[in-house]
């Protein structure tokens, strides 16, 4: 395939991005996906390796048939491409795979959990439920405050380092926020965690797809320790996701889920356990998703990481100074010149559920986005200004509207043109907010 192609033929590389979809009134419209942070589509490329692998699939690991030795080795080469992208050190590093970043958290917080101790958790508000929940059973944990912007503090990062006098384990937080689109400034928080004798995980969910990652910088404070990512955010939605780290974090003790592949030798009195990765990756692995994982990686590296860091910037910025232009739109994050995001906006429609604005953007223009908290319910309470006083209504109130925002998230699909529609929808929707019946 050809990758020398101006940014507004990315679109030829994603499957469906000209598929017709039915509006209210009954016509069809060419469907515009702005709800990418959730799920991506499938690059063209994925599916076609998909396709070529498949007459060759075979379950992997111990099978003696042709099929099943090929399998076996491409799965096992996977890991040195996934570390490579991110570039992290095969001598040091473990690629483990599993079906999804929130997977590859709880799996972590359940290597470094040492029983009965309770060693402290640094998260942060900015979190999503999947890098916050998993650590609360296990360890002490505390969140590091955002300001008033939404943007994570690294002084009260430092404050709770110092705080904690050399007891915080792990500082965990997310490389991009699914919220804001805020990057976080992950090697510098790397070195804080280190100077206290901290490592870090990244939760890189929002990150990986849009922009280059170094887990090893020359600088080795600066170093990554863990890092968990998705691939169907990353243009391969066939259920495989990764956790990287160490190869001494997994060396010792057993994984949270046993089974088929995860033991040399079994009595009833005792298990000789694999090595890991093996005995992290229990039942018969995802072969199909490890193909599409690779397929999607070697498309985003022909492109270029940084390619399509700068368009999609270009596409959020483009959007960020149509919406603040149009008068009864709030926006719930800010551009800064030079600051490094991902294509995340977080809006509403002054006086108008969040979810009535999605559902008219797609009944009447086939314009998908997200609403709600986004599963990072703090961080939202928090932008909103809702107290804990009025989050005590909602636990008593089962069928109050929940409070929430409204969402776009772009992909390197996406066109400028697109967002000349939403922005004219949303003005329309602003003009007339009583003719839409739903």
């Amino acid at each position: 395939m050809n990758y020398k192609l101006s940014r507004s033929n990315y679109r030829q590389l994603v499957v469906g991005t000209d598929t017709k979809i039915p509006l209210f009134n009954g016509q069809f419209t060419t469907g515009i996906n702005f709800d990418n942070a959730a799920s991506t589509p499938p690059f063209v490329s994925v599916m076609e390796e998909i396709n070529n692998f498949s007459s060759m699939y075979s379950s992997i690991h111990r099978g003696t048939g042709y099929k099943s030795q090929m399998s076996s080795q491409l799965f096992e080469e996977a890991r040195s491409v996934v570390l490579k992208f991110v570039n992290a050190d095969p001598r040091q590093d473990t690629v483990i795979f599993v079906k999804n970043t929130t997977e590859a958290i709880n799996k972590l917080s359940h290597r470094l959990w040492e029983g009965g101790k309770k060693s402290v958790i640094l998260s942060t508000w900015m979190e999503h439920h999947s890098n916050d929940l998993p650590w609360r059973n296990k360890f002490q944990v505390d969140y590091v405050q955002t300001d008033s912007y939404g943007k994570l503090s690294l002084k009260d990062l430092e404050s709770k380092l110092i705080k904690y006098k050399g007891k915080v384990k792990l500082v965990t937080v997310t490389g991009a926020s699914n919220v804001t689109g805020y990057v976080n400034p992950i090697h510098k928080i790397a070195e804080l965690a280190h100077r206290y004798q901290a490592k870090i995980l990244v939760d890189g969910a929002q990150m990986v797809p849009h922009t280059a990652i170094n887990m090893k910088p020359n600088n080795p404070l600066e170093h990554i320790d863990y890092l968990a990512f998705s691939a169907h955010k990353m243009y391969a939605p066939f259920g495989i996701g990764v956790l990287i780290g160490p190869h001494e974090t997994f060396k010792q003790g057993v994984s949270e889920f046993v089974g088929g592949g995860t033991a040399e030798v079994v009595t009833h009195d005792w298990v000789k356990w694999n090595d890991s990765p093996h005995k992290d990756e229990a039942g018969s692995p995802n072969v199909m998703g490890v193909v599409a994982l690779v397929a999607a990686i070697k498309t985003l590296t022909a492109i270029g990481m940084k390619n399509i860091d700068q368009y999609e910037h270009q596409l959020a910025d483009y959007a960020h100074s149509r919406l603040k232009s149009i008068p009864g739109i709030t926006l719930y994050s800010q551009f800064f010149p030079g600051e490094p995001r991902i294509g995340v906006i977080p809006f509403n429609i002054n006086g108008m559920p969040h979810e009535r604005v999605a559902s008219i953007l797609s009944n009447e223009a086939g314009i998908a986005v997200r609403t709600g908290c986004f599963c990072t319910q703090p961080y939202i309470q928090k932008l909103l200004s809702i107290s804990p006083k009025q989050m005590e209504f909602y636990k008593r109130s089962v069928n109050a509207p929940r409070p929430g925002i409204v969402r776009l998230s772009f992909g390197l699909y996406n066109d400028f043109n697109e967002i000349n529609v939403l922005t004219q929808m949303l003005e329309r929707i602003i003009r007339h907010p009583t003719t839409y019946i739903y």
